[in-house]
């Protein structure tokens, strides 16, 4: 009986020290539908979110581990914890609306050992970080980062696009272009050893869905998601940070990393690290308009941006260079690009880009240029035709001189540069997007990062970095067969987008539909109708916006070329009308007193009715671009007209692969 009793006695002690051990903290979102549960107890840091009713994500641990043993989160002990609210505007630069509403609830938790973690709930997500306040330098081994669902959700999954071989196929993936089709799979079945990269998109319940991302990637490597051990959970990966490297790679134009070291970054001891964020919607189309990224980065360093101009592009590479009706032989020479010059000129378009080719190949040399071309003859003579030059480089000749190469071709009157091929996101890669977007604002350059991984906020910290790539973009025609693009182009409004602009390079005026496709190097086509490519002007977020066509092929299309020629690449006001994931997503932009309203469907012809009322507008009379009657045959087909919107309702029709335009 007495041994009886004291069992019984030890176990409620037991649960007693437990129960006291384990603490609790809520933050709601302001519009109090988000809840966070921060849970402290004797093993991990760990939290919850639910929206209303539905779980998001159950109990997931936050820990990140040191070069000294010690691990933030692990047994954490509280110190002591704050909350407060903020409501405030941020005047964006060169953004999809001109103010940016900031106002969530945040909660930090300081714990035993010189560390915090912050959480925010917005009322459209929930984003969390670590803050370490150590006095000297640190070295960090991993980063816990967890999302334990409570149900085998389906989900949508941009694979690493890397061949298996006897290497260590995990580390292989490291060094990978950040461009892929999703893969729709659940949960479960995700390939346990293949990386995704951000951002991912999963299902929930109620129609809800959310999509996991970071922000204010900087000084730190980039998170890599891969199928937990765990049923119903994905976990993060990082890349390890680099200790030998070698020139390699593309035209011997990348770092090819050769042997790594087991820690992922070495920072300073008192910092902020990146923002782990989730964006939840309860109607798809929500997704296409969200600000978390943005708001989330490092506000701006660049403190007169008077001289930063977005704009459109005329662009050589897709098109091969192929001209007609000139008496010279087009290719990368200087008749060629002054014939570019003189297209960009005549339809008001900002900028020519000169693409590989312009520095002798395989030397990795930006000084090195070729024979064909006189950098400072073009330069001039864009001058005096109100035409920006921009020039494409490679990550490694651009990083072996950066600050003499953006001073020389500055001073010369170039405008910026399209750097490619990092192809990585370690620690070093991303310091290098930094380095080159502070040194290139030194010398009023504008960047365009290809060869990139996802944005990160990167755009808000130097207004300068305009846009990125880390898409499966419209390049892909030229070499892939066995492609759907246009289900692509209706999922990555609701993914890829969110994060932040994309340079996709559309504006293709040989279209393709299903049955005619087919890839061609040097004439390529896009899938889907004209009007697909014209309303992906207003559906692509794209401050500096490529035209992938020949001069040749837009003056036989003076009328489309005229409308992508005007319209805008930043905006005052950006609304989500009407969406749904791999589907069809309408969206307006408005700029000054004029708005644009663009739509695009998958291979299935849709009519649908969209309510315009949102948009206040000051007239019922619209130009309107939409798929002629026989687009379904001809992909070229379309009509431009002017019509009157009753009762705010636009009835719009779209052929397999199609689109329409509205302009008020």
């Amino acid at each position: 009986m007495k041994i009886k009793s004291l069992i019984i006695c030890i176990v409620i002690l037991i649960n007693s020290s437990f129960v006291l051990a384990q603490k609790k903290y809520s933050l709601q979102s302001p519009d109090k539908k988000i809840n966070v549960v921060v849970t402290i107890d004797n093993d991990y840091l760990k939290y919850s979110v639910t929206h209303d009713s539905t779980v998001v994500i159950n109990d997931s641990p936050i820990t990140m581990e040191l070069s000294d043993g010690k691990i933030l989160g692990q047994n954490p002990v509280v110190r002591n914890y704050k909350t407060e609210t903020v409501d405030k505007l941020i005047k964006a630069n060169f953004y999809k609306k001109e103010y940016v509403e900031d106002y969530y609830n945040e909660l930090t938790i300081t714990f035993k050992g010189s560390y915090n973690v912050q959480f925010r709930a917005y009322n459209d997500g929930v984003a969390y970080r670590f803050c370490t306040r150590f006095p000297k330098p640190i070295t960090i081994i991993r980063e816990g980062i967890f999302y334990n669902f409570n149900e085998n959700h389906t989900a949508y999954i941009p694979y690493v696009n890397a061949r298996r071989s006897e290497l260590d196929f995990i580390t292989k993936q490291f060094f990978n272009s950040f461009e892929n089709q999703y893969t729709v799979t659940s949960i479960n079945d995700m390939i346990s050893d293949k990386l995704s990269f951000m951002p991912i998109l999963v299902e929930l319940e109620d129609g809800k869905k959310v999509v996991i991302t970071e922000a204010d990637l900087e000084n730190y490597p980039g998170t890599y998601l891969i199928r937990n051990s765990e049923e119903n959970s994905i976990k993060g990966v990082h890349a390890t940070y680099p200790k030998a490297e070698e020139q390699g790679g593309h035209n011997m134009l990348q770092y090819i990393v050769t042997e790594r070291e087991e820690f992922i970054a070495r920072v300073q001891g008192t910092r902020d690290f990146p923002w782990r964020c989730m964006v939840i919607s309860t109607e798809d189309r929500e997704l296409t308009n969200s600000d978390m990224v943005y708001k989330l980065a490092s506000p701006s360093r660049v403190d007169d941006v008077s001289w930063i101009v977005p704009g459109k592009v005329a662009w050589e590479w897709w098109n091969a260079w192929n001209i007609k009706d000139v008496d010279f032989e087009s290719g990368i020479n200087n008749e060629t690009y002054k014939h570019y010059i003189d297209f960009a000129s005549e339809y008001g378009i900002e900028y020519v880009i000169l693409d590989e080719g312009w520095a002798v190949n395989k030397k990795a040399d930006l000084f090195d240029v070729i024979p064909e071309i006189d950098i400072i003859e073009l330069v001039e003579y864009a001058d005096s035709k109100g035409v920006g030059i921009v020039l494409w480089a490679g990550y490694l000749a651009i990083d072996r001189d950066m600050e003499e190469v953006c001073k020389y071709y500055s001073e010369i009157g170039v405008k910026g540069f399209k750097v490619d091929f990092m192809d990585r996101d370690d620690q070093k890669t991303v310091d290098f997007y930094y380095r080159m977007a502070s040194i290139a604002a030194k010398y009023h350059l504008i960047v365009d990062f290809h060869g990139a991984y996802k944005p990160t906020g990167l755009n808000r910290t130097y207004p300068n970095v305009l846009n990125f790539e880390g898409v499966f973009g419209l390049e892909q025609v030229k070499w892939a067969q066995d492609i759907d693009l246009v289900t692509y182009e209706t999922t990555i409004p609701y993914i890829r987008m969110l994060a932040g602009p994309m340079d996709y390079t559309q504006g293709a005026m040989r279209n393709a539909n299903r049955d005619n496709y087919r890839a061609i190097y040097t004439e390529p086509m896009s899938q889907g109708t004209r009007c697909r490519q014209l309303a992906e002007y207003v559906i692509f977020e794209s401050p500096f916006n490529m035209l992938c066509d020949s001069p040749s092929n837009y003056r036989d299309e003076d009328e489309c070329t005229r409308y992508i020629a005007e319209i805008p690449t930043v905006w005052d006001e950006t609304i989500a009308l009407d969406g749904k994931v791999g589907e069809y997503t309408v969206i307006a932009r408005r700029s000054g007193d004029r708005w644009y309203v663009g739509g695009i469907t998958n291979w299935d012809e849709r009519e649908i009715e969209i309510d315009l009322s949102e948009l206040d507008l000051k007239t019922n009379h619209a130009t309107e671009f939409r798929d002629g009657i026989n687009a379904n045959k001809i992909a070229e087909d379309y009509v431009k007209n002017g019509i009157t919107i009753e009762n705010n309702i636009y009835k719009a029709k779209m052929r397999k692969g199609g689109g329409f335009v509205l302009i008020f």
